[in-house]
């Protein structure tokens, strides 16, 4: 299929937020044509997220696209704390009736979000280069871009920056624009993708001395688990045993659970930051989901922002074309930033509340234990943390 030279909506990025966006469209009748600079192949099989909330997999089932989801997803109503030796439950069942996470790998949402776009005749550009987004202040914006060796232009009535947090899109708004709000947190996570059947029906959050550990999974065949450790860790100090060997000792520690050990898939340590990018649009360019936006995956936040950023953007780009009605457009960040400062602060909080810090000393470890202890006994605290965690309501 040859490039077009104009579509309604350029998207920038190939990702849950930019397939998304374009499938959303697509159903709206509205053209899009998805640029990407990585290839098929790496962008089906790069292992990210993996917790969706419930408002998520509504947008996914009602959109068409989520026949596997429902198929292969792991429906969880809960989740477990573990700390001081104790267990704790967290009942989505009994504090949010009728709401659930969903586990399914982010990966596999791209596979079913690329296989619909296609099946549609949808346009995505695999391994582009040198993205240029161009006239964003004018009506007429345009992307330029190389694809097969050769230069090409893609006119366009918006821009859709669904690029990531190292993307071009946000780069292109002239500076001065945007106020940015960042913090680095003291760590990274050593996650580990190993072929063993998950050890837990649902996930462990463990909180001790010896750092975070979270237990999670990705299919019945496939476990998930992260490692606090130093941000500058190198992976090469942490071969499998090691690996295995840390894992028992920050989950192991209630009475008669052990952790099944098995073949070691995929490693690597990524950094923890929270970081805004405010407003989130300029002109004819709107960023959506890691443009704008990152949390630390504590509270398994990140692809759910990336979905709601895009459910309201479409909400907006339908009202225009109906219409000409503008009043979406320009409330778009102001719509979307409510609930990203919301997950935000759920995610610092998550992290702070589980995670060990050298800077604590024996009065903040003290301090830290009794608030897992208030939030694990009281039914008001664990209230707030089952809503946040399976997503507020949609509007």
């Amino acid at each position: 299929m040859p490039t077009p030279a104009r579509t309604q909506v350029a998207i920038v990025g190939a990702g849950p937020a930019g397939l998304l966006l374009s499938h959303l469209l697509h159903l709206r009748g509205i053209e899009s044509v998805v640029l990407e600079a990585r290839s098929r192949e790496y962008v089906e099989h790069r292992v990210r997220a993996g917790v969706l909330e419930q408002g998520t997999v509504d947008t996914l089932v009602s959109s068409g696209a989520g026949e596997r989801l429902l198929r292969e997803g792991l429906v969880h109503h809960g989740i477990e704390l573990r700390f001081g030796g104790q267990r704790h439950r967290i009942a989505f069942e009994k504090l949010v009736p009728g709401r659930a996470i969903t586990v399914y790998g982010q990966q596999e949402v791209v596979k079913d979000l690329i296989a619909a776009r296609l099946a549609a005749g949808g346009q995505i550009l695999f391994e582009v280069g040198d993205v240029v987004p161009e006239g964003i202040e004018g009506p007429r914006p345009q992307v330029s871009f190389t694809h097969g060796s050769q230069r090409r232009v893609i006119q366009a009535d918006f821009i859709a920056g669904c690029d990531g947090f190292h993307g071009v899109c946000r780069d292109a708004i002239p500076p001065g624009v945007l106020q940015f709000f960042d913090k680095e947190y003291p760590f990274g996570w050593l996650g580990v993708l190993a072929a063993v059947a998950p050890s837990s029906e649902e996930l462990i959050y463990s909180s001790n001395d010896r750092g975070f550990a979270l237990h999670s999974m990705r299919s019945p065949q496939l476990s998930r688990f992260y490692l606090q450790v130093a941000p500058d860790e190198d992976i090469a100090a942490w071969p499998d045993e090691r690996i295995w060997a840390e894992l028992a000792a920050r989950l192991e520690t209630v009475p008669g659970w052990s952790l099944a050990a098995g073949p070691v898939m995929e490693k690597g340590i990524t950094a923890m930051r929270s970081f805004v990018a405010e407003p989130m649009q300029f002109g004819r360019l709107f960023l959506a989901g890691d443009a704008a936006h990152i949390v630390p995956p504590t509270g398994a936040k990140g692809l759910n922002l990336a979905a709601f950023d895009v459910t309201v953007l479409t909400e907006a780009f339908a009202a225009w074309y109906a219409s000409g009605d503008a009043a979406l457009l320009d409330g778009y960040s102001r719509a979307c930033l409510r609930r990203v400062w919301r997950a935000q602060h759920f995610s610092w909080w998550m992290t702070t509340l589980l995670h060990s810090f050298d800077s604590y000393d024996a009065y903040d470890r003290r301090l830290q234990h009794s608030y897992l202890d208030y939030v694990c006994t009281s039914e008001a605290a664990s209230t707030s943390l089952a809503e946040n965690y399976v997503g507020l309501g949609r509007g």
